[in-house]
């Protein structure tokens, strides 16, 4: 049995490998060579996808800066309009606006309060729920139909005449 096992033994039968199996051994090697050809160029291709993602990446994310700034800058532009538009700048604007709430809202009063009649809008919500309550709506009625003539007679006044007569006058009727 030593003989079978012995180093010379495996020499001399070295040559009665059947050549099927060198060939299995040679397609083997083959293989694996394809493989790590494959596996390093599959790493390449991977490295060029994360750089493209990466760039893509960043270039979202200056996409996103910009537009940022951009809606920063266009609430700030509409913040100072609209402060401009309430805040009474011209005598057109509340003229306007007034005139406009009359017309729509009169019965609620809600004009008086943006030409600065608090106690003229209290009266007229007043009147508009309690006495349109006991009268079956009547009292509201005729608050919104003082309404719609105020509000009229704001919007065909011209700017001068409505800036001396309700803002500098503070003509609180008619």
């Amino acid at each position: 049995m030593s003989l079978l096992f012995s180093p010379m033994n495996n020499l001399a039968n070295f040559s009665s490998i059947p050549d099927h199996f060198i060939d299995i051994q040679i397609f083997a090697t083959f293989k694996a060579n394809i493989n790590h050809q494959k596996i390093n160029t599959m790493s390449e291709e991977k490295k060029d996808l994360g750089d493209k993602a990466e760039d893509t990446f960043e270039s979202a994310k200056e996409s996103a800066k910009e537009f940022a700034e951009d809606a920063k800058e266009s609430a700030k532009e509409f913040t100072e309009s609209a402060k401009e538009a309430f805040s009474g700048a011209g005598g057109e604007n509340k003229k306007l606006l007034a005139g406009i709430l009359a017309i729509v809202l009169g019965a609620l009063g809600i004009h008086k309060f943006i030409l600065g009649y608090n106690k003229e809008g209290i009266i007229m919500l007043v009147v508009t729920f309690v006495l349109g309550f006991f009268t079956c709506g009547i009292g509201a009625s005729l608050m919104g139909v003082l309404g719609l003539i105020e509000g009229i007679i704001y919007i065909t006044k011209s700017d001068e005449e409505f800036y001396n007569t309700y803002q500098v006058g503070k003509k609180p009727w008619f």
